[in-house]
C-alpha cells in the first residue's frame, strides 16, 4: 500500500490528478506483453490497444475505471489537463467488458517534443449502479476528452477516493501519427 501512495506522490499524480492516492495497486497488462508498473516508461506503440485491468473487486459491487493524461499537451504546459483516454462505469466486480463504456479506449498520443506524459489508471468503487449523464465517446473522436477532471467526475457521482490505481509514462513514437489519423486530427 505504501508503495502506491509513494509512487503517486513522487510523480505528482497526487495532487495533479487526485487529492488522495489509491490504497491498492491496479494490475494493467497490454496485449503487447508489457505491464504498467508505477511510472515505468512504455511506448505509444505498446499501449495502442485496450489493456486488461484487474484489482481485488467485490463481486456484488460496481466500479468505475478511468485512464487520464494530466500532461496534455505537455507536462510543462498542461492547458488541456486532463485528457481522458478511457472511462467505463457500472463495471460489475472486475469485469470491465460488462461495464458501460462512457469513453472508448484511446492509446497514448503525446505530441512530438513534449517529453514524457503520465497516463493514470484509477478505479473507484461506486455507491450503487449509476445513470451517467456524460455523452458516450467513440475511439475515433477527441470531442469532450480535453479539460476533463477525474476528481470532479468522482465528486459529481459521489465515488469517494480511488480504491486502486497505477500509471505509466510515454513520449512520442512513430505510432502517434496513426493514432491522430484514427482520431480525425
Amino acid at each position: 500500500m505504501a508503495t502506491v501512495a509513494k509512487s503517486f506522490a513522487e510523480h505528482a499524480v497526487v495532487p495533479d490528478v487526485v487529492p488522495v492516492a489509491p490504497t491498492a495497486l491496479l494490475k494493467v497488462t497490454y496485449s503487447s506483453g508489457v505491464e504498467v508498473k508505477e511510472g515505468n516508461e512504455l511506448t505509444p506503440t505498446q499501449v495502442k490497444d485496450q489493456p486488461t485491468v484487474s484489482w481485488d473487486a467485490e463481486q456484488n459491487a460496481f466500479y468505475t475505471v478511468a485512464m487520464t493524461d494530466p500532461d496534455a499537451p505537455s507536462r510543462k504546459e498542461p492547458k488541456f489537463r486532463e485528457w481522458h483516454h478511457w472511462l467505463v462505469g457500472n463495471v460489475p466486480g472486475s469485469d470491465v467488458s460488462k461495464g458501460d463504456v462512457l469513453s472508448a479506449y484511446v492509446g497514448s498520443g503525446p505530441p512530438p517534443g513534449t517529453g514524457l506524459h503520465r497516463y493514470v489508471f484509477l478505479v473507484y468503487k461506486q455507491p450503487d449502479k449509476i445513470e451517467f449523464s456524460e455523452k458516450r465517446l467513440t475511439n475515433t473522436s477527441t470531442d469532450g476528452r480535453a479539460t476533463f477532471s477525474i476528481a470532479k467526475f468522482a465528486e459529481k457521482y459521489n465515488l469517494g477516493n480511488p480504491v486502486a490505481g497505477n500509471f505509466y509514462q510515454a513520449q512520442y513514437d512513430d505510432y502517434v501519427p496513426l493514432l491522430y489519423k484514427q482520431l480525425g486530427e
